[in-house]
């Protein structure tokens, strides 16, 4: 990665780290919450980095540093007993269909029917497909038209 720009406050520097995977920690809490003010919405929206600052911002109320805290997106959370029940459960009945709506699934099937499939054609490609389906009628036509012609006169 290239140098990181001069930055106006100790904010943008923790949203740039941030944003680009770079460590962050040691900050104060009121740095946090600069940084979580000077978060774009785009930042918001397609980013964990709000979540990477509070939770550097909670260690930091911790006593610690917010190292720590930083880059733990990809720690397992552990499940609940219901979770860890419903897994079980899975692990014991393996394969076997189960009902959800009244309707049985069976797990690794996909039941696709063909209006699911051209729902999610684009609307240039039935334009493509009604222009070479016009072509291919207007050719039958003219073949059709030369054979009668050719028999009428032979």
């Amino acid at each position: 990665m290239g140098a990181q720009p001069a930055l106006a406050s100790v904010g943008q520097t923790i949203v740039y780290k941030c944003g680009h995977n770079e460590p962050f920690g040691g900050y104060t809490q009121a740095q946090y919450e600069e940084a979580l003010k000077d978060l774009s919405t785009t930042t918001r929206e397609y980013s964990m980095c709000e979540s990477e600052i509070r939770k550097a911002e909670l260690a930091a109320a911790g006593g610690g540093t917010g190292a720590g805290a930083v880059r733990s997106a990809h720690t397992a959370i552990p499940r609940t007993p219901v979770e860890q029940r419903a897994v079980q459960s899975a692990q014991k009945q393996g394969s076997t269909p189960v009902q959800v709506g009244g309707a049985p699934v069976r797990p690794g099937v996909v039941h696709a029917n063909i209006a699911s499939a051209i729902n999610k054609l684009p609307h240039s490609l039935f334009a493509l497909l009604a222009l070479l389906l016009a072509a291919a009628v207007a050719l039958a036509a003219g073949e059709v038209r030369k054979r009668v012609r050719a028999r009428r006169d032979g």
